[in-house]
């Protein structure tokens, strides 16, 4: 039989039972939709982490005050960073472009009648450069203004709408822990929610939130930011070593853990959420593919029927000359349709779950066209795998007795 008359025969015996391959097709469409849906969530939530990180600052080292240490010995008191040793890192470690001292705290900012409760930040006038935060309406703090403590603050979108402030009101009095600031700045918007939202926060000169509003003489945080190109490893090393130099700290071992401060460096923190995401997409996708296995036993438990119920036929055409490779062609090409015509409206139905997932939900989604190639492909690989035992079973069977199977 030529391969074109297999194939219009294949069609027409589906065509001819329409419910039944329907539902043969079923589990094929039930899973190549669960695993385009199921990678498209694990894509988005690998987007959406990866945007949040980097939106944070590019080529990032954060030092933060660990454990104090005495003696050698940990300590559970918290060791005390200061305002030189973030202008000793700036000056002695080569390859940082950016410095910016941090103090975190929280407060309650009041407008009028309207208040709000939310975190503030002492930084200096690098800290937007360092953390990519843009000013919208205004300007940020001067670095004279940081010098004389000025009571001045720049506030992010949504904490000016909690407030009910716009660009109208740059210039007013906003109070911060009931001491009068002045508005000077609205951050641009850059999305983001969970524990930190850099949306919903207020800026101000770090000498005013040590000084004034926070009574704190140690830093909460020192930002880096490091040279493009250069190694951040190596830059991390220098921080380390000068840091426990100034801290009169010996660590013969190397060993983080008996240092008064802690390293983060950003670079590694994208690394681990990348690999987390990783696990996280394959999982999904693993738990979907599942559902196709189940499509293809299904494939195969549909064409057994089938090659049952069309054994006199089969006795007909090798009678007249069909050789059993044709036989195992014909059906093993009635599997792979079903399984392609089914993986492509799973497709359909995939990439339309995903969307309305995005939309309705809190999920991000991302449909890779990555994803959409495999699933193709592991649906064609189901039909062929579970459909060549039928279409085997079929082509062995003996011409003289399928004449006479009743």
């Amino acid at each position: 039989m030529l391969f074109l008359t297999i194939i219009k025969v294949a069609l027409k015996s589906l065509y001819a039972n329409k419910l039944r391959s329907i539902l043969a097709m079923l589990g094929i469409i039930i899973g190549v939709g669960a695993v385009i849906s199921m990678l498209s969530i694990g894509a988005g939530a690998k987007k959406d982490i990866m945007d949040r990180i980097q939106s944070m600052g590019t080529n990032l080292l954060s030092v933060r005050p660990g454990r104090g240490v005495s003696r050698g010995v940990s300590t559970d008191a918290r060791a005390e960073m200061t305002v030189d040793d973030a202008l000793a890192v700036l000056s002695e470690v080569d390859g940082i472009s950016r410095m910016s001292p941090v103090i975190d705290g929280n407060g309650q900012l009041k407008y009028y009648n309207t208040n709000t409760r939310t975190q503030v930040s002492g930084t200096a006038v690098t800290y937007p450069a360092i953390r990519s935060y843009e000013v919208e309406h205004g300007r940020y703090f001067t670095d004279a203004e940081t010098d004389r403590m000025a009571r001045v603050v720049v506030l992010g979108p949504e904490t000016a709408g909690n407030l009910g402030v716009t660009k109208d009101q740059l210039g007013e009095k906003i109070k911060i822990k009931g001491i009068n600031f002045e508005l000077i700045g609205i951050l641009k918007s850059k999305g983001g929610g969970g524990r930190f939202n850099p949306d919903d926060q207020a800026l101000v000169p770090y000498t005013t939130a040590m000084k004034i509003l926070f009574g704190k003489d140690s830093l909460d945080n020192i930002d880096v930011e490091c040279k493009t190109g250069v190694n951040m490893t190596k830059v991390e090393e220098s921080i380390t070593n000068l840091l426990r130099k100034r801290h009169k700290i010996i660590n013969p071992e190397n060993n983080p853990d008996n240092d008064d401060f802690r390293v983060f460096n950003q670079a590694d923190i994208i690394e681990t959420a990348s690999e987390m995401t990783k696990t996280m997409t394959f999982l999904l996708g693993g738990i979907a593919a599942i559902s196709l296995l189940v499509g293809g036993i299904g494939i195969m438990n549909i064409m057994l029927v089938t090659v049952t119920e069309r054994t006199k036929e089969i006795g007909i055409r090798k009678a007249i000359g069909a050789k059993d490779q044709d036989i195992l062609n014909q059906f093993l090409i009635e599997s792979l349709i079903m399984s392609c015509v089914g993986g492509l409206i799973g497709v359909a139905a995939g990439v339309g779950t995903g969307f309305v997932i995005g939309k309705y939900t809190e999920f991000s989604t991302y449909v890779m066209p990555g994803s959409i190639a495999l699933a193709l492909f592991f649906s064609m690989g189901v039909g062929i795998f579970f459909g060549y035992y039928p279409a085997w079973r079929a082509a062995q069977l003996n011409p003289i007795e399928c004449l006479y199977y009743e």
